[in-house]
């Protein structure tokens, strides 16, 4: 297939043709001029897109990556074939801004943070995820937007900030809070996995699924019997997400057993 027959058959939206294409331009051109490029920040659902593109396309040579071990927003670089995954540097692409605020009272969230960044004129797509503490908060971003960050972003919500460049490594992601349910489900029909790990009725899920809440491995599905399998990540919009971690044999009841992780 070619480009344009490419992104008609996984573009599901003229946001996301555009996306794609960008990823596609950035491919060519890492083999064009036979050097490393990547694309600006990724959402889940948006890398979920892009993966099948790219099997298609022949399965080039690349690797996500989002400043840390586990990082939600990824960037897609795209190596030329003289160039090993471990030979490339994270910190050509991308940057960790440390913001300092007063730990007495202050309440900042990751809106707060996020609408400031928006504030000084940059886009979702150069601002990767950003790690909320107590006294101070971590920005990933892309590297040609750390001096914007760190010459104008003075101030989230109330509260002024003190800014640095810290290095990648120093990133401190909080461990994640889940809360493991051990359960039976007579399938593995995506209604029934929904209700395990939301605590809600059969039918909830499956009007939950029609109504377009649902979205399994980050790609929204209508389909209340699509299968689900260990590894699939299940989220429903206004109730979080929760991953299949285990599939078991059967109790004596002949139900399926299951282990479910739901994030907190």
């Amino acid at each position: 297939m070619n480009k344009t027959e490419l992104l008609n058959k996984f573009s599901k939206d003229a946001e996301e043709h555009v996306v794609l294409a960008r990823a596609l331009d950035q491919m060519d051109r890492a083999a064009n001029r036979s050097i490393p490029c990547a694309t600006q920040f990724l959402s889940p659902a948006q890398r979920a897109a892009l993966e099948p593109l790219l099997a298609a396309s022949g399965h080039p040579r690349h690797l996500f990556h989002g400043g840390y071990e586990g990082a939600e927003r990824t960037v897609c670089v795209f190596l030329p074939d003289w160039q090993e995954s471990e030979d490339w540097e994270v910190s050509d692409e991308l940057a960790a801004i440390q913001c300092a605020y007063p730990p007495t009272g202050a309440e900042l969230t990751h809106r707060d943070l996020l609408g400031g960044l928006m504030g000084i004129g940059l886009t979702r797509e150069r601002v990767g995820d950003i790690l909320v503490g107590e006294s101070a908060a971590q920005i990933v971003c892309l590297r040609d937007a750390a001096p914007i960050i760190l010459s104008q972003f003075e101030q989230a919500g109330r509260y002024r900030l003190r800014l640095k460049e810290i290095p990648l490594t120093d990133l401190t992601p909080a461990p994640a809070e889940v809360k493991l349910i051990h359960d039976t489900v007579s399938t593995l029909r995506l209604d029934a996995v929904l209700s395990s790990g939301f605590s809600l009725s059969r039918g909830k899920a499956a009007d939950a699924i029609a109504g377009g809440k649902v979205s399994l491995n980050h790609r929204e599905c209508l389909k209340a019997d699509r299968q689900v399998g260990e590894g699939d990540v299940l989220t429903c919009r206004g109730l979080g997400k929760c991953v299949l971690k285990t599939v078991g044999g059967q109790s004596r009841k002949g139900r399926i057993i299951i282990e479910i992780e739901r994030y907190l």
